[in-house]
């Protein structure tokens, strides 16, 4: 990588672009019009970070760009939990996987149990989202093959002899 004024430049807008959104929280709290706010936000999350990230590509070129995506990809491969789990740690993990569908039922069809303006239902989402990618992660190498088997659509599924102690 060409550490060049221009390969600075790019990393910012890429950065920035990818923290553009988080700005929203702190013009909420701006003394402004409901227009102004729901503007200004609107620009932060959906039309900034869009421009920000084309004006990355453009100053990074497409050399510079492959290299941080490999990097980036490489540093999420070490996050992934190693293969085997024991099958107590599996279902433990599923049902935190699953766990966090509960407040969202308890959200829609009792909605009285947590209004919208209570803190009680920040904090429940939080803790729900907390929990399913603490899951996710949880669970296992076996489990993100399953996953990907999700999005890929010539996926096919092999069971293999049943386990013996079953």
């Amino acid at each position: 990588m060409k550490h060049t004024p221009r390969f600075y430049l790019g990393l910012a807008c890429l950065a920035l672009s990818m923290i553009l959104p988080i700005f929203g929280l702190l013009v909420a709290r701006l003394p402004l019009s409901l227009a102004a706010k729901a503007t200004i936000i609107a620009l932060l999350t959906v039309g900034g970070p869009e421009l920000l990230g084309i004006l990355a590509v453009v100053c990074l070129g497409k050399e510079n760009l492959l290299r941080i995506k490999q990097k980036l990809m490489a540093l999420l491969r070490r996050l992934r939990p190693p293969s085997p789990v024991s099958r107590t740690r599996y279902r433990v993990c599923l049902v935190m996987f699953l766990l966090p569908l509960i407040p969202t039922y308890v959200m829609a069809y009792a909605p009285q149990w947590l209004p919208d303006h209570s803190l009680l239902r920040l904090y429940v989402n939080l803790a729900a989202d907390f929990i399913f990618l603490s899951g996710l992660f949880v669970l296992g190498g076996d489990f993100w093959d399953k996953l990907r088997a999700l999005f890929v659509y010539d996926a096919r599924v092999e069971f293999g002899p049943p386990p013996d102690n079953l």
